[in-house]
């Protein structure tokens, strides 16, 4: 039988300035049919040009310049325009990164879906009557109601099973995902991947999954390649790969994510030291050798040669002279995680939020997005901002910014001091004081400007530093968020994800704030650079004393960073306390579910199934909001009586289940 895809000698240049530059060299693999095969690697490092590749469809400047592509047997390079159009009709189908740029936002869901099936030829009426029994596929409940509806009212883990059920739809022989997780909370990432898994198996397809997430690539991929520089430098079984990694940069991905328990006083993450090679660079040797730590003189002179390096021959290949020595680098953090124990009250109450609801009209209704939270921020601290996507964290931060008004009934306090709802009506240097870094940076940072513009107005604005002071501080931020300043007269558009962060993170910095919002700043980082902005923030929280409020659905890095943890649930604080506390448990059901749905290298816990989404704050469940998704429901008083949030010390619980029954890790 023909493998749903092979790639052999695969070579792909990019045409800049005149010359053509090489980002893919000689990359070989094979997914079988029904196989699953994960691609890992720093961003730039050319897996979603492979992807592009894999399916014919690289941009104008992008062109194959050696090896083949086989899809089902068909020779993609063989085929004309047409033929091309369509095998990706019938055999392959993508599921893109950003489901709201993939789908198109003038046109219903029904309407894009019956699309797909007029395209294999099936009548309109009997194509919405597929989409609407493919949408239940993929746990979908309301089908008829979410294909009337556009994708801006659909949830980001609705939109993305949307995609899902398109691609799906013509049972192709191969799935191609390009992080398909990367902004989902981890229990719509959890099911997400569950309908993909299942779906798989029953339709046989094969599946090339794209991601930064090392986790998710363990647990749904049989095989995986790393890919470095436009070259696959290891690849073998996923279990034995990334138990016993063979080549240097493999181990070195591995150890930049944070280990079980690991806390930032406990010292820095790993990271990879230097950069990628520029794409086109010629480089004789290695294309590790200057970021390897094994790297003697042969590394930089002789180019290494694949080799199998299993155990009898187990199709575990490495790209390395030295791949045996790297068993000798040790896979565990450096620093042995400490035992448990509580954090000690600050020093002093920085932020003080006092009964903060926020409640929305909208098409008439009332919709109550945060309801009566209280929760206390102190000076230099974290406090990590976790729950699913609709639970009220974005709410939260928008208050504190003064970006939304809170209801009345609800104060927010700095120093003692409180703050105007909206912050048009605060002083200046109370907006000197909040500020925040944004998910995506792409979005935050004016592509038109220059680095130097984009700080030096905040320094201006926020800082009051003009001439020859704001040029000293420009230099002193950029060395603060280790930038070079030879990326000072570069656009956003000439960076890497993890530089872009680093400019939003200087200019966030650029008034002294006492307080920053970071709104999941590492979500769409690879775990190298992600090891690298954690260590920059919590750097920057030592030097500077600046408390942070970190929005995550990396419990990972959440317990890494935070000191105090708040879950919420439509718009309710379900649990607040010290990170290591809440971690350790007791804790809230709804806790327990967010930390068994976290998918983690190795992992071996049982997850935790809620049923359903979350409800619509629109028309919320009586009684306790989680009943209707609790998996230790007790009965009538859940569905009855709201829970008070009961302390104990510092740490707090709403749920009417006795403290000493409730689980603990």
């Amino acid at each position: 039988m023909n493998a749903a895809l092979s790639i052999e000698g695969l070579e792909v240049a990019y045409r800049a300035r005149g010359r053509e530059q090489r980002v893919l060299g000689g990359v070989s693999f094979t997914i079988p049919p029904g196989g699953s095969y994960g691609l890992v690697g720093e961003s730039g490092c050319g897996k979603s040009t492979l992807a592009l590749a894999a399916l014919g469809i690289l941009p104008r400047a992008g062109r194959i310049t050696a090896g083949n592509i086989r899809i089902a047997g068909e020779d993609l390079l063989a085929l004309d325009a047409g033929a091309l159009r369509r095998l990706r009709a019938r055999q392959v189908s993508m599921v893109f990164q950003e489901p709201a740029r993939a789908l198109n936002p003038t046109l219903t869901i029904g309407r894009q879906m019956a699309e797909t099936y007029e395209i294999l030829g099936v009548p309109r009426a009997e194509g919405e009557a597929h989409a609407a029994a493919m949408l239940g596929r993929v746990h979908i409940a309301a089908a008829s109601r979410v294909m009337a509806s556009y994708p801006h009212q659909l949830s980001g883990g609705q939109q993305q099973r949307v995609l899902i059920a398109m691609a799906l739809a013509k049972e192709p022989a191969l799935l191609v995902l390009d992080e398909p997780t990367s902004g989902l909370d981890a229990t719509v990432e959890a099911e997400v991947l569950d309908v993909i898994a299942t779906l798989r198996r029953e339709l046989g397809t094969a599946l090339l999954l794209i991601s930064h997430n090392l986790g998710v690539v363990e647990r749904m991929c049989e095989r995986v390649g790393v890919l470095y520089a436009g070259m696959l430098v290891e690849e073998g079984p996923t279990e034995a790969l990334f138990a016993d990694p063979r080549h240097p940069y493999t181990h070195g991905l591995l150890r930049c994510l944070p280990a079980a328990g690991r806390r930032k006083a406990q010292g820095r993450l790993e990271t990879i030291p230097g950069f990628l090679p520029a794409p086109g660079r010629r480089i004789t040797g290695c294309v590790f050798a200057k970021r390897c730590r094994l790297a003697d003189a042969r590394c930089h002179k002789e180019a290494p040669l694949a080799r199998d390096v299993g155990e009898h021959g187990g199709g575990h290949f490495s790209l390395c002279h030295y791949a045996e020595r790297v068993a000798d680098l040790s896979r565990e953090t450096s620093v042995e995680p400490s035992p448990a124990s509580d954090s000690p009250a600050p020093a002093k109450t920085e932020l003080e939020i006092e009964n903060l609801s926020k409640t929305y009209v909208t098409g008439g209704a009332h919709v109550r997005a945060l309801s009566g939270v209280s929760i206390v921020l102190g000076t230099g601290e974290t406090l990590g901002l976790v729950g699913e996507s609709g639970s009220g964290k974005t709410t939260l931060a928008r208050l504190l910014l003064g970006l939304t008004a809170p209801d009345a009934g609800g104060s927010i306090r700095l120093d003692g001091t409180r703050l105007e709802g909206a912050a048009s009506g605060r002083s200046q240097a109370a907006r000197k004081a909040l500020q925040i870094v944004f998910q995506n940076p792409d979005s935050a940072l004016n592509r038109a400007h220059t680095v130097r513009y984009l700080i030096s107005r905040a320094l201006g604005r926020l800082g009051g530093f003009r001439g020859v002071r704001r040029e000293q501080r420009l230099r002193e931020l950029l060395a603060a968020v280790r930038l070079e300043p030879q990326y000072l007269d570069r656009r956003p558009r000439q960076l890497s994800g993890g530089l872009k962060q680093r400019v939003a993170i200087a200019r966030a910095f650029a008034g002294e704030p006492r307080i920053v919002v970071c709104d999941e700043p590492t979500s769409a980082l690879d775990v190298s650079v992600q090891a690298a902005i954690l260590n920059l923030l919590a750097e920057l929280q030592r030097e500077r004393r600046t408390s942070y409020v970190f929005i995550s659905h990396d419990l990972g890095v959440v317990r890494y960073l935070a000191d105090r943890i708040a879950v919420l649930y439509l718009g309710r604080l379900m649990e607040f306390g010290p990170a290591e506390r809440v971690f350790r448990g007791p804790h809230h059901p709804y806790t327990e579910a967010l930390l068994s749905a976290v998918p983690a290298l190795r992992a071996e816990h049982a997850r935790i199934r809620l049923a359903g989404e979350i409800p619509s704050p629109v028309d919320p469940p009586s009684g306790c909001v989680f009943h209707t998704r609790c998996p230790r429901k007790l009965g009538r008083i859940c569905e009855r009586e709201e829970p008070p949030l009961e302390r104990m010390a510092d740490h707090a619980i709403r749920c009417h289940i006795p403290r000493a029954e409730l689980p603990a890790a």
